[in-house]
């Protein structure tokens, strides 16, 4: 074609010619046409070609979208009116297993997003992952929550105190707040637990396993919701950062690691209740030997019992 056309009778553009598929692409595209001056195949403008050829499958994908979008709203309003019917529990029970992390997440980015009036989400630590995967996994949730907020969901989450030490968890709830969400903190540990507008609950369904129980049981999923609710009127709001908060929630946790020694819990185990690496939880201790002033954790136990202490009282008897 540089050389200003190929002659229509050229052996290799013939029928069975090696280059005769090619000539027909190009043919079928409009980059070339027969001049029939001189029966030659000459080159077409690629610029006007493009817009003959673009232009339509532009439009095209535009409708596509269009109407995926169209399905994907059709398919939504199905989902909840088949979650909402009778006859939902009655052909797949008011209980269903999920299996395994992947199982367990596609059935909570089914649901969740689907949300019409509340989400109430029960996370006993901050910790969803490591590195950039915190950042990452909290910013995903962050841009279906900000959806949901906006459609005028509800959004309650409920922390550990722990979770104020995490930096992705308080980017997370500062960038939440303002769009309407609420997140709280208590010193107490609890389950994982989500509840969808409080007729679907997920909770895990045996500690060390990766299996989740999805609850569609209307008097279980109001039990579930009763539980968290109390939970959340005794927690402290994470939006605020005022000193006597910051002091009341040290105090609780001081408490709570008081009893845990009472109560004789092996250090693991009293880490996860209070939502802390087992380093920290040493920490809370060494600083209980130094206010109590006992060089053993024996010596720590015996003083709490003689003054009677149980991690139950107000900061102000436990400092007398």
């Amino acid at each position: 074609m540089s050389s200003g056309g190929i002659v229509a009778g050229e052996p290799r553009i013939a029928d069975g010619g090696e280059l005769h598929t090619a000539l027909e692409q190009l043919r079928g595209m409009g980059l070339i046409r027969l001049d029939p001056t001189n029966d030659t195949w000459v080159a077409e403008d690629p610029g006007l070609v493009q817009a003959r050829v673009v232009t339509p499958l532009s439009q095209q994908g535009a409708e596509l979208l269009q109407e995926s979008a169209q399905w994907a709203q059709a398919f939504t309003g199905l989902s909840q009116a088949w979650r909402r019917a009778p006859s939902t529990s009655e052909s797949s029970g008011p209980f269903r297993y999920l299996h395994g992390k992947d199982e367990i997440n596609a059935f909570l980015h089914t649901i969740v997003p689907e949300a019409e009036e509340e989400v109430l989400t029960a996370q006993p630590q901050a910790d969803r992952g490591s590195g950039e995967d915190v950042s990452s996994g909290l910013a995903n949730v962050l841009d279906v929550e900000r959806t949901m907020l906006e459609r005028g969901v509800r959004i309650l989450t409920l922390y550990q105190h722990s979770a104020r030490r995490s930096t992705a968890t308080r980017e997370y709830v500062a960038a939440l707040t303002p769009l309407g969400g609420e997140t709280r903190t208590q010193d107490e540990f609890f389950n994982r637990m989500i509840v969808v507008d409080r007729r679907t609950a997920v909770i895990p369904s045996a500690a060390g396993t990766e299996t989740a129980l999805a609850i569609h049981e209307p008097t279980i999923v109001g039990y579930l919701v009763d539980v968290f609710m109390r939970s959340w009127e005794r927690a402290r709001p994470f939006t605020s950062q005022e000193a006597s908060v910051v002091k009341g929630i040290a105090e609780e946790q001081r408490a709570m690691t008081m009893r845990m020694l009472i109560e004789g819990h092996s250090d693991p185990v009293s880490a996860k209740r209070l939502g802390v690496s087992p380093r920290t939880y040493a920490g809370y201790v060494a600083d209980l030997k130094d206010d109590f002033e006992a060089e053993t954790r024996f010596q720590l136990g015996y003083t709490l019992g003689r003054l009677g202490i149980s991690g139950a009282e107000s900061p102000d008897e436990t400092q007398d």
